[in-house]
């Protein structure tokens, strides 16, 4: 009888035959895992589980007697109670090192639309609002040349001070934990406090990742002391933003718009606030969803797991503790 493993929204099903050939896979998409209960009885048999954002909290691992590894198909793992996991002598790996450039794209592409107005102006072309010469209320505002303010300069945070820098000419504030002397040395990057670089930025792009230190990190309290010229964007997650303190800021014209990839709850409802401000860009989460990008991670969250299943250290293991 085949091992068991759990496949939970993975989308590239396409590369878990290396597993088919020896564990019984067992897939699951857009299920709720608490009360599903195909999952509930596969999660008894589980010795493995891959896939993306499901909460392995310790009322799940209480379910999972078997299980020896989670590989998460993210860099992310907010998802994971590793602590716990930890203490039960379960793996937790993640895929770092393959999306920073796409996310980097996707962050910097969504700044610039926002800049730009282009969702607004594609549906003013497209529902035939384009009769005459353009006029002021058509006019953006210029990027090039401009201060981004990076609050995380990790390597996606890194990727999009290079975009700027050498493709906009940009000046580049960050606030990071620690300094990031390559980001200085090759972006012309300056360090400084997170106030500081709320005052001073034209753009203001969060980037960190989602800790007890850094949820609801911009409130109300940062939206006002940020410029009424300035555009928010958020590539981090959803609850790194105070979401009822930037509609407030949106609403009383505290900052200029914002482009946002994350939210709170996803996927967002449909009749959510934030979707009615035409100045403020809004995107599925799409940071690393590319075919390319999307395929070297699915990949490498499979040779995670199969090596944990084997006895082996895994690349990518995020609680290396586990091993003693």
């Amino acid at each position: 009888m085949k091992r068991k493993i759990i496949a939970y929204n993975f989308e590239l099903t396409n590369t878990l035959e290396k597993l088919e050939r020896d564990f019984d896979v067992e897939m699951f998409d857009s299920i709720n895992p608490n009360t599903d209960p195909a999952f509930s009885q596969a999660l008894k048999e589980a010795e493995g589980i891959i896939g993306l954002a499901l909460p392995v909290d310790k009322a799940l691992l209480d379910r999972a007697p078997k299980l020896k590894i989670v590989s998460n198909n993210s860099t992310g793992y907010n998802n994971l109670s590793i602590e716990e996991m930890t203490k039960r002598g379960i793996m937790g790996t993640n895929t770092p090192g393959v999306l920073e450039d796409t996310t980097a794209d996707a962050i910097f592409g969504i700044l610039l639309a926002a800049a730009r107005r282009i969702p607004e102006l594609d549906l003013f072309v497209k529902s035939g609002k384009w009769q005459q010469h353009l006029t002021t209320e058509q006019y953006s505002i210029d990027v090039h040349h401009k201060t981004l303010g990076i609050i995380g300069m990790g390597k996606i945070g890194s990727a999009i001070a290079k975009r700027g820098h050498f493709g906009f000419d940009m000046n580049i504030l960050y606030h990071n934990r620690t300094r990031n002397a390559e980001a200085e040395e090759k972006y012309h990057a300056t360090y400084c406090d997170l106030d500081t670089l709320l005052k001073e930025s034209n753009f203001v792009c969060l980037m960190t990742p989602l800790t007890p230190e850094t949820e609801n990190l911009i409130g109300e309290r940062e939206f006002n002391i940020m410029k009424k010229s300035c555009i928010f964007v958020n590539g981090s997650r959803g609850k790194t933003v105070d979401e009822t303190a930037l509609i407030k800021a949106l609403t009383n014209k505290e900052i200029h718009g914002a482009a946002l990839d994350v939210f709170r709850t996803e996927p967002i409802k449909q009749d959510h606030p934030l979707l009615q401000f035409p100045n403020v860009v809004t995107t599925p989460h799409i940071g690393s969803s590319t075919f390319e990008t999307e395929l070297k991670m699915a990949q490498l969250a499979v040779e995670n797991l199969l090596a944990g299943l084997s006895g082996k250290r895994p690349k990518n293991l995020i609680n290396p503790e586990v091993l003693n």
